[in-house]
């Protein structure tokens, strides 16, 4: 299996999230556990109607880590993909599907997760002149 196609959890943290638009329409009946997690070494900008994150040393994010059922895991990382405007590889103008450590919160050490990130051009973007959300979660805590 290709490295972009590795079988990993998801931490979500903007409309993916449970409760959230995009959880119901790509996610709810898809998924065998959720639970809240930190993603460190990453902060959140405002979007016009979802966040962005953003690599940054000493910040943290927070939402929730899903694993997929197995048998729907290609397409629903395809149709994640799409909705981030990722290719299969990860890639993507707006947002790059990265692996990451992520904290769950029921203790326990790191676990990898894929991550979707602003991508750089992005990123820079909003480290020059975005809005950083407060707390670091999606809608606000």
């Amino acid at each position: 299996m290709a490295v972009g196609q590795e079988r990993l959890p998801v931490f979500v943290y903007g409309t993916l999230r449970p409760g959230q638009a995009n959880h119901g329409r790509l996610l709810r009946g898809r998924t065998v556990a959720e639970e809240p997690a930190r993603l460190r070494g990453a902060v959140l900008y405002e979007g016009p109607g979802y966040p962005y994150a953003v690599a940054e040393p000493g910040g943290e994010v927070r939402g929730e880590l899903v694993r997929v059922v197995p048998g729907a895991y290609v397409a629903v990382l395809a149709s994640l993909d799409e909705l981030e405007g990722c290719a299969p590889d990860g890639t993507g103008e707006m947002y790059v599907r990265v692996v990451r450590p992520v904290l769950p919160g029921g203790g326990g050490g790191a676990v990898r997760a894929w991550v979707y990130l602003a991508a750089e051009r992005t990123a820079r973007r909003l480290r020059a002149s975005g809005t950083r959300v407060a707390g670091g979660s999606w809608p606000g805590a």
